[in-house]
């Protein structure tokens, strides 16, 4: 009993570790909608302290006679309208009657003794308030027309003047807890965001959408934005160790290092919302240029035009680099394909870039294989599949898929689990009579 009791509570904490590390993943992952809340209940709280500052309170002590029997009786009278309005013209900055009685409290510590509590808005005018206004009670009750006859009672404290907190402290202790709750408030709004975003970002959901493997993960660079930039882009492009062995590993996967193969093509697809996957192609094909495979990048032509509008320009002005890996490198349009450099290649490598929401591959070159570019968090499991399908009836088969800027968080490798073919077992014996003869 004790042991089935240790595993469910073993199985409990893994749980609530496992729920704790994706609450930690998610916020990591929205930190802009939890940085915006910080700022903004920051902003809010410091507007709040400088527009309504704190009172600063002061007080002050009465004692009376020990013959006093109704403290309950002075207490009122201490806050009653008559000794407020007296001590009116005794306080600076003067403020209204009404003002008065909301600031200054009246209370008794002791059968004899009676204490004012007062509120203003700088230390000089809450000492003002508490002292005027025991005063004027001390005044108004040693008079015969006093409730409850004459009392005579003294100054047992005067107020003096209260302490109050610098603005700067002031500002950094509600600004600190305006950003506190600001990042709660931030936290909570970024895992209701997350509940409804079916974007894909570990590489086994990406791999699981459509059943194929994750070949390999990199950092991919953002899209230039002009033709000079992708030429840029092209030349100077070099992985890091770890990623060019995970480039060279796919590649061999791909049989496209294989030098019985004869001009073996491959295809990138990406999506048109997917702007980080769309240099996945060029940056293959400037890896492939380095390792001495003379290589050329198609371009187009395009679902979307527009997307690939500065990649396609790129190709005009090619012979601008002249960097040596570069010269084993040849971009060219899809729509003015130069048939020799075709026939010259080892390496053809496509990019396509199609519709999420409707992929066609139009007049795209055809290639040996074909492999999927995706960044992290960038498409659905829907969007992934339609891509499929698409290359499917276009006689593409998807083998591999690339993953570009692959989250921070991800510890999952993406391989799909191969079937394991059942073990050939001996076929029993069958026994006839005293012999036996085995089928």
């Amino acid at each position: 009993m004790q042991q089935g009791t240790s595993t469910f509570d073993g199985a409990t904490e893994r749980r609530e570790l496992m729920d704790l590390r994706r609450f930690w993943q998610i916020v990591r992952r929205r930190w802009i909608v939890v940085l915006a809340g910080a700022i903004l209940f920051f902003v809010i709280g410091a507007a709040f302290i400088t527009l309504r500052p704190p009172l600063t309170s002061s007080k002050a002590i009465v004692v009376l006679p020990p013959t006093t029997h109704d403290t309950g009786t002075q207490v009122v009278i201490a806050g009653s309208n008559s000794v407020l309005a007296d001590s009116l013209a005794h306080i600076s900055p003067q403020v209204s009657l009404q003002t008065l009685r909301q600031r200054v409290q009246v209370e008794s510590l002791t059968p004899d003794v009676v204490q004012f509590i007062a509120h203003g808005k700088t230390a000089a005018q809450a000492e003002d308030m508490a002292n005027s206004v025991a005063r004027s009670y001390i005044a108004y009750i040693g008079t015969r027309q006093a409730p409850g006859g004459t009392v005579v009672a003294r100054m047992l404290q005067t107020a003096v003047t209260g302490t109050v907190m610098s603005p700067t402290k002031r500002l950094a202790l509600y600004g600190g807890l305006g950003a506190l709750l600001g990042v709660v408030i931030g936290a909570v709004a970024a895992i209701l965001l997350s509940r409804g975003d079916r974007r894909l970002r570990f590489r086994d959901e990406i791999a699981d959408a459509i059943g194929v493997p994750v070949l390999a993960s990199i950092p991919v660079s953002r899209p230039p934005s002009d033709a000079v930039g992708w030429n840029e882009l092209v030349a100077n492009y070099s992985p890091g160790v770890v990623h060019a062995w995970s480039l060279r590993k796919a590649l061999q996967m791909l049989g496209l290092t294989d030098r019985e193969t004869a001009s073996p093509s491959l295809t990138v697809l990406s999506l048109t919302s997917d702007k980080g996957a769309l240099a996945l192609g060029p940056q293959l094909a400037a890896f492939t240029a380095g390792l001495g495979i003379q290589t050329v990048l198609v371009v187009g032509p395009q679902q979307d035009a527009d997307a690939t509008a500065t990649l396609r320009a790129a190709c005009a002005i090619t012979s601008s680099i002249a960097e040596p890996a570069s010269q084993r490198l040849h971009i060219t349009d899809g729509q003015h394909e130069n048939a020799s450099q075709h026939t010259k290649a080892a390496l053809t490598i496509v990019v396509a870039v199609v519709d999420g929401q409707a992929p066609r591959l139009t007049n795209t070159v055809p290639t040996t294989t074909a492999i999927l570019g995706v960044s992290a968090g960038a498409a659905s499991a829907e969007q992934l599949a339609r891509v499929a399908v698409c290359a499917a009836g276009d006689g593409r088969e998807i083998t591999g898929i690339i993953v570009a800027n692959p989250d921070s968080t991800d510890n999952t490798t993406g391989r799909v689990p191969q079937l394991s073919r059942p073990e050939y077992r001996k076929p029993p014996s069958r026994l006839s009579g005293r012999s036996e003869t085995r089928l």
